[in-house]
Order: C-alpha cells, then structure tokens, then sequence
C-alpha cells in the first residue's frame, strides 16, 4: 500500500509503516504528529484512487521521529594557473518520519433548507399600478 502525496511543490512517495526522509520541518518537534490532505494518487494492492488533483476526503498520519543531517559533501573550485582555490562544505538538514496511517475521512453531507413560500399570491409591480389606474378611472366616471 502506497501513495504520492503533494508537498510544497515535490512529490513523495510515502508507503504506511516505513521511514522517510522529508525536508526539515524545523517548527515540529520529534513525537508530534503530521497529517497530508493533499494526495495526488493512492495504491492499496487492488484499487488505485487518482486525485484531480487531489484525492478529495484522503489523508495520511505520520509522526515525526529525528531531525538528522546528511554527511557532509564538499564542493571545491579551483581556477587553473591562478592559484585559487575554495574549499566549502555543506551539510543538508531532513526530518526523519514514518508513516502510522493512511485513511479516509469522513465527507459530512451539506443538507439544504427549503424555505416556506406563503399561499398568497405574489403581484408584480406592474399589475398593482395598473390595478390602481384602473380604479382611479372609474372613480373619475
């Protein structure tokens, strides 16, 4: 069982009881949970769901483990017969999640109020003033 969910721009590929690397979520704390809504596509060994674009009442659960860091890659520049050289490192900063669940929500169903029309019919404007024309008239005659 599978899905590929939507996050800010990257898709990930997420399967229900294993660790996965995401890109650092510095404001959450290791043991906090973390739910996606926005699944692109579902796959459970049978059935497969595809959003457009997202699958409409889906979401995943997952609960944050470590920040970790990967290993350290070095990056160095040299221009030839010049004599210079720059040494740099960089260090990239992930979150360490696993995935509890993958589950449907509940849709709640919006019910529509039907308002009472009354029993009197309804006059348009123009039927009273012709109506009040009419009586003024033979009031005249």
């Amino acid at each position: 069982m599978y899905a590929i969910i939507d996050y800010k721009g990257q898709q990930i590929l997420i399967e229900e009881g294993k660790k996965i690397k995401f890109p650092y979520l510095k404001d959450l704390k290791p043991g906090k949970t973390i739910e996606f809504d926005k699944v692109l596509y579902f796959f459970d060994g049978k059935n497969k769901k595809i959003g457009n674009p997202f699958i409409k009442s889906f979401s995943i659960k997952g609960k944050i483990d470590s920040h970790i860091k990967d290993p350290k890659v070095l990056v160095f520049k040299m221009k030839r017969r010049k004599g210079h050289q720059k040494k740099n490192g960089h260090k990239q900063s992930y979150t360490l999640l696993t995935v509890e669940k993958m589950m449907n929500k509940k849709v709640v169903k919006k019910t529509k109020v039907v308002a009472k029309t009354s029993s009197k019919p309804k006059t348009t404007k123009k039927a009273t003033k012709t109506a009040t024309k009419t009586k003024l008239n033979k009031n005249k005659d």
